[in-house]
């Protein structure tokens, strides 16, 4: 690792940010304790949301943790067609027993309330999803002490992330869960990416910053391989969720390795952008026909899905998980990182005699 990723934590792993109430100050603390970089996600949070969960994490941890915020992202929606989702999703409604959501009710997520805050109350970390800040808010963050990182899922946005001005790119492959961070989302992004040691050996190439590579990783010796590749850490979102610290709903927990989730891929289906989750009835149906237009569509499927939940049909909840999902294990937090930083070493022994041994 670099050495200012080194002065933060002592393992390369992160824990990845994951909005919508899985990356609670629990988890972060944990794996903050353990050794790694927690998060917490304030993605759909409002700025004193935030703060206060920034004050609960203080309290249980005096190690250092990061937040994540979501950059504002500009109108794409073609005229009227979230109205057309919408009566699309009016069975979806009639079924659950619920309404639907006002798609207008959160374009404005507080970004700049949200920025002041971390300015005046600066954490260890801060990351960025969804695009990249202005060299300003990223010049500011650092001399409040902060060091800051970027999601990007090509090499071109890497270069962009390092021209601001960010400490670190977080390289974001296709395997990942949840949302990819592409820095602009248009109609005709159909989701696809770059595999993630492609996208590490890229991104190496092209930026001279450090490099946190994230997508699919469930073992240590997944981390040795994108350390190997070029990276300095390893960001894990799905190995996560399955921990009892996890804010994730059970339902959604025990899906990860429920032989009736067979696989994953991307969707608009629940947020209008693309997100990679378990297959389910909602997707197969809704998903071809959801429109670019995003946070339109989150908000307007927000009461489905929490209404899915209550009535405990995983088929019709977004079900957020990398393609490693099978790879879940129910360990606490603390004791996953130690497993993963246990797995590394090994794997990392055994990648060192076998190249010393191709050497003699």
């Amino acid at each position: 690792m670099s050495s200012a990723l080194t002065d933060l934590f002592p393992l390369p792993i992160v824990q990845a940010p994951m909005a919508g109430g899985v990356s609670v100050p629990q988890l972060a603390a944990a794996v903050s304790e353990a050794g790694g970089l927690g998060f917490v996600a304030a993605g759909y949070k409002t700025a004193d949301g935030m703060y206060q969960e920034i004050k609960q994490l203080r309290g249980l941890t005096g190690r250092p943790f990061g937040v994540n915020l979501f950059m504002p992202q500009p109108e794409y929606a073609e005229s009227g067609a979230v109205e057309v989702y919408a009566h699309q999703l009016a069975g979806e409604a009639a079924w659950y027993e619920t309404e639907l959501g006002d798609p207008d009710s959160g374009r404005d997520d507080g970004y700049e309330a949200k920025l002041a805050v971390l300015l005046d109350n600066p954490v260890a970390v801060v990351s960025f999803h969804f695009g990249v800040p202005s060299p300003e808010a990223l010049d500011s963050l650092r001399r409040a002490g902060t060091f800051t990182l970027v999601t990007a899922t090509t090499a071109e946005e890497a270069l962009a992330v390092e021209r601001a001005g960010a400490d670190a790119v977080i390289a974001q492959g296709v395997e990942a869960g949840g949302h990819q961070g592409t820095h602009r989302d248009v109609p005709e992004n159909d989701g696809s990416g770059i595999g993630l040691l492609s996208l590490v050996a890229q991104v190496r190439e092209s930026v001279a910053i450090p490099v946190v590579a994230a997508g699919g990783i469930m073992h240590g010796s997944q981390i040795a391989a994108v350390l190997a590749a070029g990276a300095s850490a390893a960001q894990l979102g799905t190995a996560f969720l399955a921990t009892p610290e996890s804010g994730a709903a059970d339902l959604h927990k025990q899906a990860l390795t429920d032989p009736l989730f067979t696989r994953t891929a991307l969707t608009r289906a629940f947020s209008g952008r693309p997100a990679r989750g378990l297959v389910n009835r909602f997707m197969r149906e809704h998903g071809p026909y959801a429109p670019a237009a995003y946070p339109e569509v989150h908000h307007l499927t927000s009461p489905l899905r929490k209404a899915a939940a209550r009535a405990g049909d995983a088929q019709g909840m977004a079900l957020w998980a990398g393609q490693g999902h099978r790879m879940a294990r129910e360990l606490p937090a603390g004791q996953l990182v130690e497993t993963l930083a246990e797995e590394l070493a090994a794997a990392s022994t055994a990648l060192s005699i076998k190249g010393e041994g191709e050497q003699a």
